[in-house]
């Protein structure tokens, strides 16, 4: 991590355990979502789903990752395949989600070690609150924004639109 300097030089996991080089998204505006599938905040995933469609129908160098993590309550148990399915089947997500990671602590993914360090939360708190918590990414692979977990996604349109804007 300490020679990272932006959030393309990640390489995390995708649902099959194969790296996942953040760099192919290299010149996109990224929506990086600590997911549960077992949450009250759970049902965002249908407006994650929402607003990916609705602007990536104009803007198709828009992204959004899900990151399932277990960290929060216990919430998302499952395997990287049954999360998968449970995204899809009561959904519809077909936006990447990835495999399932720690947001905190000792075995913290270092993409979110990242994140936490180049955007602190309220108070200059770097730890990931709670599921759902969401980062946005620009196209310099910077992050311009983050949000906590009652945000609601379709909240957040207007601001990355305006991300989306600068080239």
């Amino acid at each position: 991590m300490a020679s990272a300097t932006t959030f393309f030089d990640f390489k995390p996991k995708d649902k099959k355990g194969k790296e996942y080089p953040l760099a192919d998204l290299k010149g996109k505006v990224v929506l990086v979502v600590n997911t549960a599938s077992k949450c009250g905040f759970t049902p965002q995933f249908a407006g994650l789903e929402k607003l990916y469609q609705d602007i990536k129908a104009t803007h198709p160098d828009f992204v959004i990752l899900g990151f399932p993590c277990n960290q929060f309550g216990g919430q998302d148990p499952a395997s990287d395949d049954e999360i998968q399915s449970f995204c899809q089947i009561n959904y519809g997500v077909t936006f990447p989600v990835l495999a399932k990671i720690d947001v905190n602590g000792d075995a913290a993914a270092p993409v979110f070690e990242w994140l936490k360090e180049e955007k602190p939360g309220l108070l200059g708190l770097k730890r990931v609150k709670w599921n759902f918590e969401k980062f946005l990414v620009g196209r310099d692979g910077k992050v311009k924004g983050r949000w906590a977990s009652t945000r609601k996604p379709e909240d957040l349109k207007a601001e990355i639109e305006r991300e989306l804007a600068v080239k």
